[in-house]
Parts: structure tokens; C-alpha cells; sequence
């Protein structure tokens, strides 16, 4: 057969694939929300990240449980990959793989409150702004991220930092059930005891499990914090950064600080401080108490601090880090900002190539690190903090120019060259939300002595690797925790 004749065999086929898989989907979902080409299909490829340069086939609008599990037997019938759309804030897009078929649950966004049994039941598709402001409005509030825009769901399904892990846990704490539909497609509810093996590994395992198309989640009582920002010129960073290492590891549980570098107001790095009290609000917001303690370590360029609801405090953050900007992440683990470690991270923040780019790193104590480890799937529960490592870009050319060796952009020049020089300093493996392909061996020692038990319900669950969130080990995995040099 001639090569043209070939090329014209192969279109022929892909067509007649591409009917048959449409036609199933559109057989059991509504013609208008599979979307292959269009306005909507357009709309539907924006992910936060700008740099993801990735198109499916079709994206399925789902609404119903039912119509995921009408996706997943599509996929799996016309052997098409497939990947879930929950807040679309994965640095690297996994919510699309090329030529897949993509559950996109931005529809599913409904929360409801159980005031008195203080449960939020969520939407797989719900945001974190839409969690804590539906709590807000009966005087309770959601353990989540310090972004409102970030998925809830995916937040939760690998563990969840964030401004209350000091008095209540990890968001994955407070997940207290789920409705998965699995890879066969069907439809399972877990909790602790019901199908207790895949609640085990939803709490921290990430999304390669099933999609969870509803979570509940509990409540507390704390719709107010008293939060804000405090900014520090760099050139008082050696001082600032020493008194602080003391400070985050006498936290008491209603206290907990991010600290970091960001450009400030002028464009000039600064150091950056974001207390958030949840306990007793006078207490928080007393002159001589712990919070406004944290804006007399130096002079301040910017000290805002004060009680405010949570949700002002997330959108706070998403005005910080707007979508539509073309970025990296990587995370590093320690257990404290020693002189060394704050060196490294000094020196990076001076060196920004970007007036968009962070650094900041986020607190594990209290109630999180009270929990025993085989608690939940997630990997690590000592006192520690999670670095994160963000290169944020506007420019164009700097993506075009993103390959690697000498080629590389200055924006993933800088980032790799900062996550090198962390490790040295570091715990073995990271938060898995933040890693990707290019760190296996993070990702290999990421759940410590939990990976066998994890690598066990992926294979009862999942024994076609049909969901692939977040990275998992391989089954060879299980490095020994061993801590560096903490510099």
C-alpha cells in the first residue's frame, strides 16, 4: 500500500473512532456539553496556568454523577486517556491530557451546609471561596488553602496547607466522606466505615483513585481571623528570618504564619509575613499580642493586619496571583529556616527574574502534626514547613524559549537552579501537589511508609492506572525517612 493510502486509512479510522466515542457520549449527556470545537471548547481549555499548552478531544461538561460515570465507560470503551477538571490550578494541566477526554466538574460547584451537624457537602467542582463563603453566611468556616480560586476537592485529595493547620489539621483532616465513582464506573460512597481503605488513601493520595463528585467536609466555628500582611524591606531579611525561626516553632494551635519573599509595592523583593490568628479574636488582635508581635521584628514597609473574614482573606490571595500568567512550581521540605537555608532563599529572592514570582513557605504544626502518620495516606505528620518555589511570567518570548539546556528561560533557570540548591537542606520527597515529572525522586519518598498501603488500593481500585492526578511512587518505592542536614 502506497504512504498516502496509509495516512488515508489511519484518518478514516480516527474519524470513525471519533463518532463512535461521540456518539456514545452524546447518547447518555446532552449534545451541549460535549464539547469538541467552538466558543465552549475554547472557554473551556483556560486553566490557570498559561504556559499548559495542552488540547483534549472533548471535554465533557458533566452535572450529575451520572454523567461522569457515562464519561469514564466512553474513555474506557473507545480507549481514550482521561483526565478530571476540578479548580484547573495544577501547575502542569493535568486536568487535560492530549487527545483525552476531560470530565471538566467547573458545574458542579453546589455546597450545602449542615449547621448542626457543622458538615459542608461539596460539589466535586466547588471552589474553596465556595465552600467558606456558603459557611461564612451560618458562622462557620472550611479548612482550605490560602487561594479561594483553588479546587476544593483537589485540594483535599492531597492534603491541603493552609491557615488553620495549626488549630484543625490538613483540609484532608477534615474530609469526612466521599462519592467516588471508580474506573469501572461505579458509584461507591466512603467514609470510615464504609470502603475505610479508599477513605485511608483519598486523604492525601490525591486523585488517582476515582473523581469524587461530592465530599463532605467539617466545619468550625471561626468565620473570622485576625490575618493581613506585613512586608519587610530584604535588606532586613538575616534579622527578620532569625527571629522568626523561633517564633513558628513556639506556635500555639491558633497561630499559624507564612512567610516568604514577594516583590513589593515598589518591585523590589521584600519579605513577607501572613499571620492568621483563629483562636480568640481580642486575643489575635491585642497591640501587645502574638499577631501584631510579628510587624516589631524590623521596620515594615507594610503592616495590615486585623480581623477580617476568610473569605476577604482568600480573595486577598487570588489578587496576589491572578490566573492567566504563564508559571512553574516546585516544593521543597524542612524543618526549619536556619541560617543556611535562609541564605539560599535570600539570594534567589535578590535574583527574581520576574516581578510576579514567590517564594513562600507554609507551616505544618499543631493538630496536623498531632495525628499519627498511617492516620491518612498523606506522607509526613513532624513539624516541618512546605516550601513553595513559583515562577510567574507575562512575557511571551520567555515561554517560547522554555526548552531546555542554554535555551532554557530565565524564569525555569532560576527556579531549578533555587530547587537544587534547597536540597541539600531537605526532607526526603514533597508535597504532591506540587510535584511532577520532573522530580521522581521526590516523588518516590513522598509517602514514607505509607506508599506500600497506597500502592495497594491503587491496584484494588485502579489496576489500569485509568486516574493519574497527582504522581504516585512506583511499586519499588518506600525510601527509608531519613532527614538531611538541616543547614
Amino acid at each position: 500500500m502506497q504512504p498516502h493510502a496509509n495516512a488515508n486509512a489511519n484518518a478514516n479510522a480516527r474519524d470513525e473512532f471519533s463518532t463512535a466515542l461521540l456518539a456514545e457520549l452524546r447518547s447518555r449527556i446532552p449534545a451541549g456539553r460535549v464539547l469538541t470545537n467552538g466558543p465552549e471548547y475554547a472557554k473551556a481549555l483556560a486553566l490557570f496556568n498559561a504556559a499548559v499548552d495542552v488540547r483534549p478531544s472533548v471535554i465533557v461538561r458533566c452535572a450529575t454523577t451520572a454523567d461522569v460515570q457515562a464519561g469514564i465507560r466512553a474513555s474506557r470503551n473507545h480507549g481514550v486517556p482521561l483526565s478530571v477538571r476540578g479548580g484547573g490550578h495544577d501547575f502542569w494541566g493535568r486536568a487535560f491530557r492530549p487527545g483525552g477526554l476531560v470530565l471538566d466538574l467547573t458545574d458542579m460547584r453546589g455546597v450545602q451546609v449542615d449547621i448542626g451537624r457543622r458538615v459542608a457537602t461539596v460539589g466535586g467542582g466547588a471552589l474553596s471561596s465556595d465552600v467558606v463563603s456558603a459557611a461564612e453566611r451560618v458562622g462557620l468556616t472550611a479548612v482550605t488553602g490560602t487561594a479561594g480560586a483553588v479546587g476544593m476537592v483537589g485540594l483535599t485529595l492531597g492534603g491541603g496547607y493552609g491557615p488553620l493547620i495549626g488549630q484543625f489539621g490538613l483540609a484532608a483532616d477534615n474530609l469526612l466522606g466521599a462519592e467516588v465513582v471508580l474506573a469501572d464506573g461505579s458509584r461507591v460512597n466512603t467514609d470510615a466505615e464504609h470502603h475505610p481503605d479508599l477513605f485511608w488513601a483519598l486523604r492525601g493520595g490525591g486523585g488517582n483513585f476515582g473523581v469524587v463528585t461530592s465530599a463532605r467536609v467539617r466545619l468550625h466555628p471561626v468565620p473570622t481571623v485576625v490575618s493581613g500582611t506585613i512586608l519587610y524591606p530584604i535588606a532586613q531579611s538575616a534579622d527578620i528570618l532569625a527571629n522568626l525561626g523561633g517564633i513558628l516553632q513556639d506556635c500555639p494551635d491558633e497561630l499559624t504564619v507564612d512567610v516568604g519573599f514577594l516583590p513589593g509595592p515598589d518591585g523590589k523583593p521584600t519579605v513577607y509575613v501572613a499571620p492568621t490568628w483563629s483562636g480568640d479574636i481580642e486575643v489575635g488582635n491585642a497591640e501587645n499580642g502574638p499577631v501584631r508581635a510579628l510587624a516589631r521584628l524590623g521596620t515594615p514597609v507594610l503592616a495590615d493586619v486585623g480581623p477580617v473574614a476568610r473569605s476577604s482573606a482568600l480573595a486577598a490571595t487570588d489578587a496576589m496571583f491572578p490566573p492567566g500568567r504563564m508559571g512553574a512550581i516546585r516544593t521543597r521540605t524542612v524543618q526549619t529556616i536556619s541560617g543556611s537555608i535562609a541564605t539560599v532563599l535570600d539570594r534567589a529572592a535578590r535574583e527574581f527574574t520576574s516581578p510576579f514570582s514567590a517564594i513562600v513557605w507554609h507551616q505544618f504544626h499543631g493538630a496536623a502534626a498531632r495525628l499519627p502518620l498511617g492516620s491518612a495516606a498523606f506522607g509526613r505528620r513532624e513539624p516541618h514547613l512546605m516550601v513553595e518555589l513559583i515562577s510567574l511570567w507575562e512575557d511571551r518570548e520567555s515561554q517560547d524559549n522554555a526548552g531546555g539546556g542554554e535555551g532554557r528561560s530565565p524564569h525555569l533557570r532560576w527556579l531549578e537552579q533555587l530547587h537544587a540548591a534547597l536540597e541539600p537542606f531537605s526532607l526526603p520527597g514533597g508535597y504532591v501537589n506540587f510535584l511532577g515529572p520532573e522530580t521522581p525522586e521526590q516523588v518516590a519518598e513522598s509517602y514514607g511508609p505509607n506508599t506500600e498501603r497506597l500502592l495497594a488500593v491503587k491496584a484494588a481500585v485502579d489496576p489500569d492506572s485509568v486516574f493519574a492526578a497527582t504522581p504516585l511512587p512506583s511499586a519499588t518505592a518506600g525510601v527509608a525517612d531519613k532527614p538531611r542536614s538541616a543547614g
